[in-house]
């Protein structure tokens, strides 16, 4: 009995400890490259957008109460930090033409093939959930400006 109150303390003590080590928060407020800056987005977009993709995926993440408890927020920190180096809709005016029609070809091809926004993002974030209506329509608005910028641009 003792044995198992003593791991229990020890235990207590690391879960305890590892609370003081906490990552950098992704709250950067600079969105004068957003994505909607480059590409003409009706607002219905940006907002489906926002609700779905940016907290991964853009320079300001809206943290959830349970984001406060390590280990979580090291797993949600490196979730982050991962879906940034993916697509980064804040900078997304900062890549070249090439890498900006790439980025759309993906995204369509990630939606279209159902593996975004990912599940487990979703689990939590109703909100993050689309219609079928509300996915194509994303979808149409990432054609339209696919075509608009293989006009401008010619990819070879």
């Amino acid at each position: 009995m003792k044995k198992g109150k003593l791991i229990a303390g020890i235990l207590l003590l690391i879960f305890a400890g590892i609370q003081l080590f906490r990552p950098a928060k992704n709250l950067g407020n600079d969105q004068t490259a957003d994505i909607s800056r480059v590409i003409p987005t009706p607002d219905s977009i940006h907002a489906l957008l926002q609700a779905a993709c940016y907290d991964c995926h853009s320079n300001y993440t809206h943290y959830p109460w349970y984001a406060e408890i390590q280990p979580v927020s090291w797993w949600l920190a490196n979730h982050v930090n991962e879906g940034k180096r993916e697509l980064n809709f804040h900078e997304y005016g900062k890549y070249t033409p090439k890498r900006q029609l790439h980025k759309l070809k993906e995204m369509k091809e990630q939606i279209t093939e159902g593996e975004m926004p990912l599940s487990s993002y979703t689990l939590i974030h109703k909100e993050a959930i689309w219609t079928p209506a509300q996915q194509q329509a994303v979808i149409t608005w990432i054609d339209s400006a696919m075509a608009k910028m293989s006009v401008q641009a010619p990819v070879r």
